[in-house]
Parts: C-alpha cells; sequence; structure tokens
C-alpha cells in the first residue's frame, strides 16, 4: 500500500482495517496505515469529527476492528498567520498603549483548531494594523483570555512594551478580576477561598479537574451576592488564571454555573424558569495599572441580556436567606 504525502490541500483517506489488528487502538492503527499523519494529528482530527466510520464518528481509544472501513478526512491547514478581518468589537477603553474590550458570548478569543477565523484576534488585527506579532503570531496582543461562552472585560496590549508590562502585572496580582456567576444551589458558605491545584481531569481529557498532585496552583476567592430558590448569584475573584478555573472551582463546591454542559450545570438547567444556552459567566470588574504610564484604571461592565433575563426571573421566585 503507498503511503500519502500530506500537502497544502484537502484530503481524504479510506483506509480498511486488516485481519490480527485485534487489541490496537484506532489512532494507534491509523497512525502507522497513515504515516503522513501524526498520532496527535490523528486524534485532533477524530476531536473535529474527521475520522468516521460507517458515518459515525470515533474516538481515539476506539479498537481497530478488522474488516471496518475507515475514512479521514483532512483539512487544508490553516493561513500561517490569523488574517484581519472587520467585525465589530465593543471596546470600553482605548489608548495609544492598550484596548479594554467587553466580549460577547460566542466569540472564541485566538485561533485554534476548528477556529481558523472568525476569532477575537482577527477582529482586533482588523482594528489595530499594526498589531501582528505582539506576543506571538497566533496571539497578538492576548494577554489573558476569556472562554467562547464567557462574556466581560478583557485587556489587549497593543505593543510589546504594554504587552510585557501587562504580563508582569498579571504574573505578579497586579490585576484585579472580579466575576458574576449564576449557580445550582449554593456554595456552603457565604464567602470563602478556595486554594486548590487544576490539572486535566484523568477520567475526561475535555475537562479540568482539582487534583492533588501534578495540577497548577489555582486561587479564587467568592462571595455570595444573592439566593433564589434554586440558584445562587455569586461573585468570583480570581488570584491565578488556570483554564477553566472558576467553572472548576464552584462546581468543587457543589455549586456548578448554570448552563455549563462540561462540569455538570446543564443537568439540572430544565429547573430553571429560563434555561441557559451557554454558562452563566461573566467578567464584570477589572482592574489595573496602565502599563505605560502606570495611571491607575478600573472597569466594569454589567451582565449581557441572556444572563440577566435569567436573573430577572429567578428573582421573581420567593426570596432565600443569604445565610
Amino acid at each position: 500500500m503507498s503511503h500519502p504525502t500530506i500537502n497544502n490541500h484537502a484530503a481524504r483517506f479510506e483506509r480498511t482495517v486488516p485481519a490480527g489488528t485485534a487489541g490496537q487502538r484506532l489512532d494507534a492503527w491509523l497512525a502507522a496505515a497513515l504515516p503522513g499523519l501524526s498520532r496527535a494529528r490523528i486524534q485532533a482530527l477524530m476531536r473535529e469529527g474527521r475520522v468516521t466510520i460507517a458515518g459515525q464518528p470515533t474516538r481515539p481509544s476506539d479498537p481497530a476492528r478488522p474488516s471496518q472501513t475507515v475514512l479521514v478526512d483532512v483539512p487544508p491547514p490553516a493561513p500561517a498567520t490569523p488574517q484581519a478581518e472587520d467585525r465589530a468589537l465593543d471596546i470600553v477603553y482605548e489608548d495609544a498603549d492598550i484596548l479594554v474590550l467587553d466580549k460577547p458570548a460566542g466569540l472564541v478569543v485566538h485561533p485554534a483548531p476548528g477556529h481558523a477565523a472568525g476569532t477575537l484576534v482577527n477582529a482586533l488585527l482588523h482594528h489595530c494594523r499594526d498589531l501582528a506579532g505582539i506576543g506571538g503570531v497566533e496571539r497578538p496582543g492576548i494577554v489573558h483570555r476569556l472562554d467562547k461562552d464567557t462574556t466581560g472585560l478583557l485587556v489587549v496590549a497593543k505593543h510589546d512594551a504594554a504587552m510585557a508590562g501587562l504580563v508582569k502585572a498579571f504574573q505578579s496580582g497586579g490585576v484585579r478580576k472580579e466575576y458574576l456567576a449564576i449557580v445550582h444551589g449554593s456554595p456552603p458558605h457565604a464567602s470563602g477561598t478556595l486554594a486548590t491545584r487544576i490539572g486535566r481531569d484523568p477520567d475526561n481529557r475535555k475537562r479540568m479537574a482539582v487534583v492533588s498532585r501534578h495540577g497548577k496552583t489555582a486561587t479564587s476567592h467568592y462571595t455570595v451576592e444573592e439566593r433564589f430558590a434554586q440558584a445562587s448569584l455569586v461573585r468570583v475573584r480570581i488570584e491565578t488564571g488556570r483554564t477553566h478555573q472558576i467553572r472548576v472551582h464552584l462546581a468543587h463546591l457543589g455549586a456548578p454555573i448554570a448552563g455549563d454542559p462540561l462540569y455538570g450545570g446543564a443537568r439540572r438547567d430544565r429547573a430553571l424558569p429560563l434555561r441557559p444556552g451557554r454558562p452563566m459567566l461573566h467578567a464584570q470588574r477589572l482592574a489595573f495599572a496602565q502599563p505605560v504610564t502606570a495611571r491607575s484604571l478600573a472597569f466594569e461592565r454589567p451582565p449581557h441580556a441572556d444572563m440577566l433575563a435569567l436573573l430577572a426571573a429567578l428573582r421573581q421566585t420567593p426570596a432565600v436567606p443569604l445565610f
């Protein structure tokens, strides 16, 4: 069998699993059958639903069963650098060094597999014509990020000196970040601090989890602002910025964020007066020193319309004492 060469064009490969493969994982067998694709690349294609058997998506750990026909669709590679796109931005503040914006739900911050275009970075490259290369080719100006469906305040550097200053401020704790979240139930106390390690969930690689070792330290401070019959409004201030930190910490408290399909909130959403279409998490406050002038800056933005609508509906239910 001739081996394929992966080039700059989209390609489709069809392979039939031969006899004698019992016990092999599908990703390992494909990596041997398609040496032009690494095992990691095959796993990424599987996560994107591009490796199928009889029209059904596969997983890396699936067994390679003799006589099965496997289709592998390889998309053309994304451009080496993000392309500028004319997209509206809700800019809260801008000067010669930085800009602060209010990110909407559904907007990915930077290009990644499956999101080569339509990201915040693409929009920033159009808005700031000389932004390219600041802080890295794929993430120009990006100092911190918000999850795709998290709304709220985000600061962006417009040149290298501003980038260096903001990075230093984030690393030293000089940036204050506060979030509002609507959670199911309520945390066990009116306020508290979680200081844990967060790492990849050993049972689900798409999730993060509180782990006993090998994770990164993560610290979150929470305060219950309001309690409703079925849910609570919680304010969270984070000292660190680990992947999914607030979502993991609130779920660890037994109060997962409403609308969060990954950390358990979505299973209880049917009981809410309005069913959320995304995790109800909003970056409300952001405060830091301007990285060039050292002037103190502080910004605040209210939750977006869908979160406000759920809060209004929850407030129609009988009030519950805080604690």
